[in-house]
């Protein structure tokens, strides 16, 4: 395994996935920039939100949801299935359909149960059937080009919908903390990129400790949709296997279970994701956690996100598992982008009716 060997990766990574996680700062700028442009009708009344997605599509409203928690006057549900929760009826309930290819059956579906419900509607794609959807039903709809990966474009499923929550009155204005996230994103990525040594490149470092190891991500606040974004990672690019956790909730329930089985235990890492930006309880709970699983003869790591605002923490960290997973990809000798699983179970689906 050698992680410095760029030779070796432009032979693996066969669709360049380095290139989509090297541009994913600018893509997040792009992104909160055409949400600027984009046709949004005065909506007012609105009360509530649900986001409905699934997979790449999915995390964006998860990392918005988050970040928007301490500041948004409405609930944020996101929305991983298909059709809608009762509540979710009338103008006032506002539905974000999030899909990269616009063909994803659950957020259809989701989609097709707003409109009979009532519920004012914004669709988010870069076409598919959502757009055909939402353009029959005068719905709003906001497109953007991206021809990889729905994880890869999670810059734009995270940016377009924080431009729509501000420009809605739902945020408030957040262009400072966002040019700051990028400006936090391209300081840390010049540690991290394929062309830095091992030696100087933490990411690098850390996936040659997550070979042969069953990897657990735990954050909390802010950060944990990060988490889920890195275990997500880790499987759709290394193909791997992961979990995530979060903080307190683990201490609650996870903490408990660290006896057996023993194998397993063994060959586990715990990563703990922490934040200058986290309540202090919740940094106390980190590093307690983590000395628990240590004195238990488990495996542990952190990291401390970079940046000075809970966007650029967000980000910093996000950018960071990205790499990892990467890197990972690399030391496992697997090419990051193909997902012939998933692809494979979407047509047997497909073909069961």
């Amino acid at each position: 395994m050698n992680l410095d060997d760029l030779t070796h990766f432009q032979q693996l990574d066969t669709q360049n996935m380095l290139a989509e996680i090297d541009g994913l700062p600018e893509q997040l700028e792009t992104a909160w920039q055409l949400g600027q442009t984009m046709p949004l009708p005065d909506l007012p009344g609105i009360t509530r939100v649900l986001i409905a997605g699934m997979g790449g599509s999915a995390i964006g409203a998860d990392l918005l949801a988050a970040y928007a928690a301490p500041l948004s006057p409405v609930p944020i549900v996101v929305h991983r299935d298909y059709g809608l929760p009762a509540w979710a009826q009338g103008p006032q309930t506002l539905v974000i359909a999030s899909s990269h290819s616009g063909n994803t059956e659950e957020t259809l579906s989701a989609f097709r149960q707003a409109r009979e419900n009532g519920c004012t509607c914004l669709a988010i794609t870069t076409g598919g059937q959502l757009a055909a959807a939402a353009q029959e039903s005068d719905a709003a709809l906001w497109t953007f080009e991206h021809a990889g990966q729905p994880r890869a474009a999670v810059g734009y499923s995270f940016g377009l919908l924080l431009a729509a929550f501000s420009r809605l009155g739902l945020l408030p204005n957040p262009s400072e903390e966002l040019a700051g996230a990028v400006t936090t994103m391209r300081r840390q990525q010049a540690q991290l990129q394929a062309e830095v040594p091992a030696v100087q490149n933490p990411a690098k470092r850390q996936a040659g400790q997550l070979i042969g190891r069953w990897v657990s991500v735990f954050a909390a606040e802010f950060l944990a949709p990060v988490a889920r974004r890195w275990k997500g990672q880790i499987s759709e690019i290394a193909k791997a296997w992961g979990q995530f956790e979060f903080l307190p909730e683990a201490d609650h329930n996870t903490l408990a279970g660290v006896v057996n089985p023993e194998n397993v235990l063994s060959s586990t890492i715990t990563i703990f994701l922490m934040a200058p930006a986290y309540h202090p309880r919740n940094t106390l709970r980190s590093e307690l956690t983590r000395k628990a699983f240590m004195l238990e003869g488990i495996s542990t790591d952190f990291f401390i996100a970079q940046g000075d605002s809970r966007l650029a923490q967000q980000w910093s960290m996000l950018h960071l598992g990205d790499y990892i997973a990467y890197y990972l990809a690399m030391a496992y000798g697997v090419d990051p982008t193909p997902v012939e699983a998933i692809e494979q179970f979407k047509l047997e689906l497909k073909a069961a009716g």
